[in-house]
């Protein structure tokens, strides 16, 4: 299995260089349309390499992607340690409730008696 999950990576990585060196030509990228920018008075614009442009859009994707589901999740999460809290609240009544239960009795009657062994 480890060795398939390399082999994926591998195609991923050599899928990505391809991708890289065949797009290697300059893009300019504009915050606004120039109308726009000559309206408001502002304009930034930056030039790269279309493949870092590629490649960083993949990675604000699977970045927004992680943050959703995330907060997607947030419920079942809340409900596993609500879960976990009711549990631990439940064993520590049976340890109170089997506390009481043997209370005055012999320890070694009261060990058999929770063993299932004592008559």
């Amino acid at each position: 299995m480890r060795y398939i999950r390399y082999l994926i990576l591998g195609a991923i990585a050599v899928a990505l260089v391809v991708v890289s060196m065949a797009n290697r030509g300059a893009v300019t990228l504009s915050l606004l349309p120039d109308p726009i920018a000559d309206l408001v008075g502002y304009s930034f614009s930056i030039t790269l390499p279309l493949f870092i442009v590629i490649l960083g859009f993949i990675l604000v994707g699977i970045l927004l992607g992680f943050v959703w589901e995330w907060l997607r999740e947030h419920k079942h999460r809340a409900a596993a340690a609500n879960a976990e809290k009711e549990a631990r609240e439940l064993k520590r009544r049976v340890r109170r409730l089997e506390g009481e239960k043997h209370e005055g009795k012999d320890e070694v009657l009261a060990l058999l008696e929770d063993s299932g062994t004592a008559r």
